[in-house]
């Protein structure tokens, strides 16, 4: 398999196991252990707890998704077809847009959103697997969503 495939193996093994509510142990072999992985999604930390800072190692992720899974439901999460990934293998990293539904499990507010992963990958014992997986999305919508004013804006709009 060439180096270019083994990047987007890994990324389409990655957004299969987070599309598809795998166990947190299977999501979580995606990621390098040396060195260890980070996730970041982008966005200020006030607007939501998930956002803003490095989730850094095994505690770190598991930190992380288990933020995600508390907070939010997502469904009908789906990607762009991998002939329209970024691939740069030299950086090795793969970058792709994805959309879904998100509802913020509070208040029950739900919105669909367009969000974009850009993901660094490296090898860990020969391995091909995710350093950096780094997401931007709609900040504001899930902070309206998490108050609670999501649909008072979308009838006032």
């Amino acid at each position: 398999m060439s180096h270019r495939q083994n990047l987007i193996t890994r990324v389409r093994t990655l957004c299969t196991d987070f599309s598809t509510s795998s166990p947190l142990p299977t999501l979580l072999s995606n990621f390098t252990t040396n060195p260890p992985a980070t996730a970041l999604e982008h966005g200020l930390p006030h607007l939501a707890p998930f956002l803003g800072r490095a989730f850094k190692g095994s505690d770190g992720l598991t930190t992380y998704f288990g933020l995600l899974s508390d907070l939010l439901t997502i469904e009908n999460m789906v990607f762009e077809p991998e002939e329209t990934w970024v691939v740069d293998e030299r950086a090795m990293a793969v970058s792709l847009r994805g959309e879904g539904r998100f509802t913020w499990n509070a208040t029950g507010q739900t919105w669909e959103e367009t969000f974009v992963y850009r993901i660094g990958l490296a090898e860990d014992a020969g391995v091909v697997k995710v350093v950096v997986y780094e997401v931007w999305a709609d900040t504001g919508a899930a902070y309206l969503a998490r108050r609670g004013l999501l649909e008072l804006l979308e009838v006032e709009g």
